[in-house]
């Protein structure tokens, strides 16, 4: 069977599949006992294994075995999570990350075996069994047996383990509910693993399965008659467990027992329901004894975690596809605005207002679809700062806000190598080490912040430290032994000036270079990477107390308001959310500061950028009157001379191409009504 049709649903799941097991990792180092996180990282585990099985990755499948092996025996409480198990286990994570990424690229998983890994788990195994296996008894949930209508049920006892056992009881004492729930499947259920499967999947959205008579792996073999017993832990009453099961095809019965602590002793017992129950009559059923042909199950008025929310996923190309239309057709009505003559009937202005809004409701529609959520990109950094801590010997804390603002794909594709920069930066340069801290007074934790949240048309993320700052003498010392500056320009720079020199290749202040950081390609890249996002970077420092890095990117690169200006007899395209104000200036308000023109509005200096000179426009003739078109791009503003306004205009951004993609100053082009070409220009580059 040729399984390569199947290779991209693989790539995208794998990959949502290991982004959920670095967090669940991440849990369990800070909460060792959590037996849902453990089984969440089982499931995860033990589904990784079956899809790479199902594709032929046997590399990939035996790597994903060998886990599932070392965390079974923490389930079963044979095994304690220490820090030495969690760093084998992100290895492994590693490595199945390695897998997936050579898949991405050549269609295979490489010939990568990782042994030593696999014999590091070996280890961890042959060390536990050769300190004795824990018994497991203590805390045997007794089961009392029900009458039934339809026959009599054997209703097995569930043996539960030392840590399966105290996991119950974690959760009884804060206040969950446990069921032992023992589920029957039609005698002529032909794929009894399949239905098994998918009742798995159902009590898995309700609860934690902590236990499972016959085990999983026995399940999937279909080792079993046709009825099999799982412990759950859940904040769900059981009216929802029974409505649930008993909607899945084949599933004939469900018996659900309450587990509790008997009066003061720890034993775990299990008791009948008597919510709601009628006396006892001849032939009459129990409640907790439910048939699919009996009465509607009760509905249960709201939960303790909402539903994943239904996705679909859509090749982006078909979206470049679908914008392109939606493209053309704001052209098309661009051009109906600009039909003049007798056409301006009251029907063709109502034909306009009409394809506007169709457009404008398209547009939105089009860009929700392609906007996804920060969290996809800031997921990775929890375990990147953990292994940062390690490996620098300091105590870092990630404070993450703001995951669910949304950006468009094409931008959350390019952040994150940016923000790895960011993030590095702010744990080796900016942080002290423990000691200094404790000197200067302060906690001897780190803290680095990770902010993200919507300001009008753009998206800011934030980047800060409680370190130490940026020392401004130390830049400007450095580059002036570089030969970046002179002696005499040093001595003119503002503070801001200074920290911009930050951003020039290859400039590092670091005193040593370690594979961390410290070899001057970090903030030139950055700044380089997010301008041609059509974004921008600052940075705001206090000596002694941190650095905050601001990244202001666009929501979309697709269609954006813009000012048309016009230039001689060319016309130009400004970001509409770059223009501060529009003002006409006299010829004589012009001022000369170091032979750069400036104006002075409302006790501000602004520089003066004659746009004509800057793009090599053939000149009009000099006017009393200017028009100005103040622009702000971060903390810096400019004033652009134009020749005259146009008005604002959607635009739909084209590019460049390949041959004209180098030229400064110019971000891209569009494409107006009557069909001629104006340029878009690049704000980040001119102010």
């Amino acid at each position: 069977m040729d399984m390569s049709q199947y290779l991209e649903i693989f790539v995208e799941e794998s990959k949502e599949h290991l982004q959920s097991l670095n967090e669940s990792l991440l849990q369990l180092e800070n909460e060792p006992g959590n037996m849902p996180i453990l089984n969440e990282v089982f499931r995860v585990a033990h589904t990784l294994k079956g899809m790479a099985g199902t594709m032929g990755f046997t590399k990939m499948q035996k790597l994903t075995h060998n886990m599932e092996n070392v965390l079974s025996e923490i389930r079963n409480g044979r095994i304690l999570v220490d820090s030495n198990l969690l760093d084998t286990l992100f290895k492994c994570l590693d490595a199945l990350e390695n897998y997936v990424d050579e898949i991405i690229n050549t269609g295979n998983e490489g010939s990568e075996e990782y042994t030593q890994i696999i014999n590091e788990l070996g280890n961890i195994l042959s060390n536990n069994f050769d300190q004795g296996e824990t018994t497991e008894k203590q805390g045997t949930v007794h089961v009392e047996q029900e009458s039934s209508t339809n026959s009599d049920l054997e209703i097995a006892d569930v043996h539960l383990t030392d840590f399966e056992n105290n996991a119950v009881k974690n959760a009884l004492s804060r206040s969950y509910n446990v069921y032992q729930i023992s589920i029957y499947l039609n005698k002529a259920c032909v794929l009894k693993s399949a239905r098994a499967f998918i009742v798995f999947r159902s009590l898995e959205s309700l609860g934690e399965i902590i236990k499972s008579l016959p085990k999983v792996e026995d399940i999937e073999d279909e080792k079993f008659e046709f009825d099999f017993t799982v412990v759950v832990i859940s904040k769900e009453a059981k009216d929802m467990f029974e409505k649930e099961l008993l909607s899945i095809a084949e599933v004939e019965q469900v018996i659900i027992r309450d587990i509790v602590v008997s009066g003061g002793e720890d034993e775990l017992v299990n008791i009948p329901d008597t919510e709601n129950k009628q006396d006892s009559l001849p032939g009459h059923t129990p409640q907790d004894t439910h048939e699919k042909d009996g009465g509607e199950s009760k509905s249960i008025v709201g939960k303790s975690r909402p539903k994943a929310g239904k996705t679909v996923r859509v090749d982006i190309d078909r979206l470049d596809t679908l914008m392109n239309l939606v493209s053309e057709l704001i052209i098309i009505k661009t051009r109906l605005e600009g039909i003049e003559g007798g056409n301006n009937t009251q029907n063709y202005n109502e034909a306009v207002e009409y394809l506007e809004r169709i457009t404008t409701s398209l547009h939105d529609a089009v860009m929700k679809v392609r906007m996804v959520p920060v969290e996809r990109v800031f997921n990775r950094f929890p375990r990147m700062i953990r292994d940062l801590s390690r490996k620098l010997n300091k105590e870092i804390e990630l404070t993450m806000s703001g995951e669910e603002t949304e950006l468009d794909r094409t931008v959350i594709d390019e952040i994150g190598d940016p923000l790895i920069h960011l993030l590095r930066n702010a744990a080796d340069h900016g942080l002290e080490t423990t000691e200094e801290r404790l000197q200067k007074g302060k906690d001897k934790i780190g803290n680095i912040y990770l902010r993200a949240y919507q300001d009008g048309n753009n998206v800011v993320i934030e980047v800060e430290d409680d370190g130490k700052g940026i020392d401004t003498k130390k830049i400007k010392a450095r580059a002036v032994e570089k030969g970046a500056i002179t002696s005499d320009m040093a001595s003119n720079m503002s503070e801001q000036d200074i920290v911009e020199l930050l951003f020039n290749p290859s400039f590092s202040t670091a005193e040593k270079i370690s594979d961390v950081s410290g070899r001057g390609v970090g903030l030139d890249v950055v700044k380089t990477k997010i301008e041609a996002l059509g974004g921008d970077i600052e940075v705001k420092t206090t000596l002694g107390k941190g650095s905050k890095f601001i990244v202001r990117l666009p929501l979309t690169l697709a269609i954006i308001q813009a000012l048309m200006v016009k230039l001689g007899e060319e016309k130009y395209a400004i970001p509409l959310n770059t223009i501060q104000n529009i003002e006409d200036v006299k010829i004589s308000d012009i001022q000369y500061i170091q032979k750069q023109e400036i104006i002075v509005l409302r006790n501000q200096v602004i520089p003066i950028i004659r746009l004509d000179r800057v793009l090599d426009v053939p000149k009009k003739e000099q006017k009393e009157l200017i028009t100005v078109v103040i622009v702000k791009k971060g903390e810096k503003q400019a004033g652009f001379v134009v020749d005259g306004l146009i008005g604002q205009q959607e635009i739909v951004i084209k590019s460049l191409g390949k041959y004209l993609s180098g030229i400064r100053m110019i971000a891209g082009a569009t494409i107006l009504g009557n069909g001629e070409v104006a340029l878009i220009l690049d704000i980040n580059t001119l102010v």
